[in-house]
């Protein structure tokens, strides 16, 4: 029962603007410490209009971004196991990831790095152990990569529903297919405004995606949706490409080219995305969401040369976006303005493997004001020249 229904002074204790990997996590978790929270999403969940479709995301530890977000994955990894252990379809796969490239490439030198630093457990193969051990490679002998067993998958539409699914058993209340037009903030209170009502909460957390310039002004300069595009292509070779057999992976082919890769799960065909695609900014209502031919062939180029029995006729193509920030880094924080506001926007196509984690951190946030989380890479005003 909501505050509106009990007469009390506020509708809800807190208003979540967002339901997807971020938000839905945010509801669960303040709905399990009791929070009287309500969730918008502008379209159905789960949708296929924003950053969490696509079938499966990425989970590693051999992360090579920075061996700083070591300590959050750890703990992701157990919310996700904690979920999963509340949903009726298993969340997280863990078959093993691999970073793939030169010797000297970011990919590689940063996944280990992250390993050595925090005592992972992992393997450095050269690409005839790759190709010999995952018969679905051929790397070019220069090539090597860093193994992790505890690396996966996750099952992102599902992950959301599971999150929802806590939510509504914890007392929570979503609103899909509900728009927030416009909110405001004082000390005490926030006021947010729908196409639908008007609700009133003591805190709000805005985990908007690729809406977040639009929801929040004061980032809008440090915010940059990306259009970005997935392809599923029929194998040759089938049995080299199920789970058992084949590590999610990252593979960088020159600076600035990397591509990402899935065994076959839930739908046909293996899955395969070009990281920052062609670089190509767009505004979520305006984005051409049908993929096109050069899409394809750019996918295709890595599939002809280092997934070959994957290279075969395309079972399907999705559009999805990434919101960049400056420096590719997140930003999970408060508002610059208002404290009793907490956001999480600019993930940069790596952060759903985080979605558990960042909501318990946006509950830290919002109830207790900070969190114990090491987040300081993550703050807002870091691009004070920008939102100044």
């Amino acid at each position: 029962m909501s505050k509106r229904d009990t007469g009390d002074e506020f509708d809800y204790d807190a208003v979540v603007v967002g339901v997807g990997g971020m938000g839905s996590a945010a509801t669960h978790h303040l709905a399990a410490r009791g929070v009287d929270v309500l969730g918008l999403e502008r379209y159905d969940i789960p949708h296929a209009m924003g950053s969490s479709h696509g079938v499966t995301r990425i989970i590693r530890k051999a992360y090579h971004e920075h061996p700083d977000y070591v300590p959050l994955l750890d703990r992701a990894y157990e919310l996700w196991d904690d979920l999963d252990a509340q949903h009726d379809r298993a969340l997280l796969h863990t078959h093993g990831s691999l970073a793939l490239g030169r010797p000297d490439s970011e990919t590689v030198t940063g996944a280990e790095a992250a390993c050595r630093r925090h005592d992972i457990d992992y393997e450095r193969l050269a690409a005839a152990q790759i190709n010999e051990r995952f018969s679905g490679f051929d790397l070019p002998d220069e090539f090597v990569g860093i193994y992790q067993p505890e690396g996966g998958f996750l099952w992102s539409e599902q992950c959301i529903v599971a999150q929802v699914n806590a939510t509504h058993r914890e007392g929570g209340t979503i609103r899909a297919r509900e728009r927030v037009t416009e909110w405001e903030a004082t000390d005490e209170s926030v006021r947010v405004v729908t196409d639908r009502d008007t609700y009133t909460a003591e805190k709000l957390v805005v985990a908007a995606g690729a809406w977040a310039p639009n929801v929040l002004p004061e980032l809008a300069a440090v915010l940059q949706p990306q259009r970005q595009v997935l392809g599923w292509f029929q194998p040759a070779e089938p049995a080299n490409f199920h789970p058992e057999s084949m590590p999610v992976y990252i593979i960088e082919r020159d600076a600035d080219d990397l591509y990402y890769g899935f065994p076959q799960f839930h739908i046909p065909g293996v899955k395969v995305g070009k990281h920052y695609h062609f670089g190509e900014d767009a505004a979520p209502d305006e984005m051409a969401r049908e993929p096109r031919s050069d899409d394809e062939a750019a996918l295709r180029e890595w599939l002809a040369d280092g997934l070959p029995t994957a290279n075969g006729p395309p079972l399907s193509l999705s559009t999805c976006l990434y919101t960049n920030t400056p420096d590719k880094e997140f930003i999970v924080d408060h508002h610059p303005s208002h404290d009793n506001v907490v956001v999480a926007c600019g993930f940069s196509g790596h952060g759903f493997k985080f979605a558990s984690v960042v909501g318990e951190i946006l509950a830290d946030l919002a109830i207790d004001g900070e969190t114990d989380h090491p987040i300081d890479r993550f703050a807002a005003d870091r691009f004070s020249t920008h939102t100044s």
